[in-house]
Parts: C-alpha cells; structure tokens; sequence
C-alpha cells in the first residue's frame, strides 16, 4: 500500500499546489493526505472508488481544511499600484501572503509526460501568474476548475469527490472560468528545453546580468515588463521603470554569479551575490516570465533561507 500511495505524490503535490500556492504547504497537505490514507487504508474499497479518486478527495478536503483559516496568497501587482524606480521598497510582508515559487519536478513527477502538448500543458498550469489567479477564486470553486479543467476530470467524478451534484459542478465551474477572464490572461510562453530561441535569450541575460550590463539586460525586456520582488509588495511596471531602478541601484549586482534552472514551468536562475569576504551567497531565486521572445516579468524571492534548500541548491555556486 505504501508504494501506491507513493506514486500519486508528485500529481498529489501539483494539486495542492495550485490549490494553496505554496510549496511548502502542499508538501505539509500531502503528508496529511498519506496520512490519512494510511490510516484509513483498511476501510478503503476499491470496488467502490479507484485509489487515485480516493486520494484526491482526502486531498481536496485537507487542502479546503487549511484554506479555511489562511489569508489569500498573492503577487506584488495584486496587492497594490506600481512604484515609481527608488530606493523604498516599502515593508516586507509575512510569508503567508506571496505565491511561492516550486520546482517543477516536485509538482509535474521526476519523469513528466512525453507528449508535448500534455507537458507543455502541465508547465503552463503551474506559472505564477496562473496559480495567482487560482488563489482568487473560492476554494470549492478552485478544486472545481483545477480538476476538470486542468486535471481533465468529468463532471460525475468531481461530483462525486465533492459529495455534490453534476449540476452544482458545472455551476461552480461557470463561475470560476467568468472570474479568469475578467483578470489578466496567460499566454505567455513556458520553458522548452530544446528551444534554441529560449536558450538563446536565456544565455543572453545570464550574461549580461554577470556583467551587469544593464542596457543589454533592458534590450531583452518587453516594453510593458514588470519586476517585483518579494516579500516587498514593491513592484515596476515598464521597461523604463526597470531601467531607471537599475542605473539608481548603484551596481549592487557586480560580481553575480547566476545558476540556470527550472520553476514554474518557466526559466529561473539562482543568483548568488559576492559577501564580505569575497565569496559568493544567496541572494535571490529568480523566475522570468517569457512572451515574444522577450522578458516579459522578473520576480526575484529574496527568501532563500526557506527557498534554497527547498530547490536543492548549494550555498555557493562552486559547491
């Protein structure tokens, strides 16, 4: 029984994912979930339900559990207006309140799937942007669309898992597909590695940031960019806003050493800054937005006591 229930973890973890946005505390939900799998896996009737179903209702009501007393995670454009370029970057939030960044191996499986199109579908469900717009729906409303539109379940089946009706699901689903369109819409592009046009750009800006060349770091950047960077709800919105930052920042940024990888769905590095003593620290862990073959947004998480581990990386870049 345990290795079955070991199997679903990483769909399991991609569902609470979107459901919470948060890494961490989809992990923490589907500990839960195997935990009251295990618990219950005497009672549990396969004639009545497949394992997988089962698992997703526990899942589901663990994750509506916890939503019932947490605030609203979000992004710093959802929070308030745009700063002007300046040295205030107001004060910083609780870690409650941002979408966290995840590591698409632990939400899309260590073997995502071969069809391109099923991958490429998995990737755009985990964008930041996406999982944001999720966290303003109602929680039933959110597992109602995460499961048919996202997972590809039947209305009977997420009837069922919900304990409600057909009728009710399609209602549910209605609501929450009229509330995406009337936010922002996310078309931007995810993360293909045989893309040579996005390894390109990707090279392009590594290098230029290691160099803090900051108008080749701007040529990359569409004209409407955003950049934020949590936990400040400070955020710029334009490729002239950025630049205006960047030249005021007096080159905190010499000397940065940026490692590629994944999150989201989308490219990201971590980005290590040179301490006191000359040897390079965290800094940041930061995911770009691609549209156009250009940088549509930069977030850069500055949390990376919690971040780091969570993504495997080293102290140091050399380690």
């Amino acid at each position: 029984m345990a290795a079955e229930l070991e199997s679903h973890r990483a769909e399991l973890t991609g569902f609470c994912y979107r459901m919470l946005g948060s890494g961490f505390e989809a992990e923490d939900a589907v500990q839960e979930t195997m935990l009251r799998a295990w618990r219950s896996s005497a009672r549990f009737d396969p004639a009545r339900s497949p394992l997988r179903t089962w698992l997703y209702a526990i899942a589901t009501n663990v994750c509506l559990d916890m939503l019932r007393s947490a605030q609203r995670r979000a992004r710093a454009m959802d929070l308030g207006p745009a700063a002007g370029a300046g040295p205030d970057l107001g004060v910083p939030l609780s870690e409650g309140a941002w979408i966290d960044p995840v590591p698409d191996s632990r939400v899309l499986g260590p073997s995502p799937p071969a069809d391109p199109a099923a991958l490429a579908a998995g990737r755009q469900s985990i964008r930041l942007a996406f999982v944001a717009a999720l966290q303003k729906l109602p929680p039933r409303q959110r597992a109602v669309l995460i499961l048919r539109d996202v997972l590809g379940w039947r209305a009977a089946e997420v009837a069922g898992l919900l304990g409600t009706t057909t009728t009710s699901v399609t209602s549910a689903l209605q609501r929450a597909r009229s509330t995406l369109r009337k936010g922002p819409q996310f078309a931007g592009e995810v993360i293909e590695p045989d893309n040579a046009e996005q390894r390109a750009l990707l090279d392009r800006y590594c290098d230029a940031f290691e160099r803090y060349d900051i108008e080749a770091l701007v040529s990359m950047l569409r004209e409407d960019a955003i950049m934020s960077m949590p936990p400040f709800p400070w955020w710029l919105h334009g490729r002239a806003q950025i630049r205006s930052a960047l030249l005021a920042a007096d080159r905190p940024c010499d000397g940065t050493r940026l490692v590629p990888m994944a999150a989201n769905g989308s490219p990201a590095f971590a980005q290590y800054r040179p301490g006191p003593d000359g040897k390079h620290q965290p800094f940041a862990l930061t995911v770009l937005g691609l549209a156009d073959g250009l940088i549509e947004e930069v977030t850069n998480y500055l949390d990376t006591e919690r971040l780091f581990p969570f993504f495997g990386l080293p102290a140091s870049p050399g380690d």
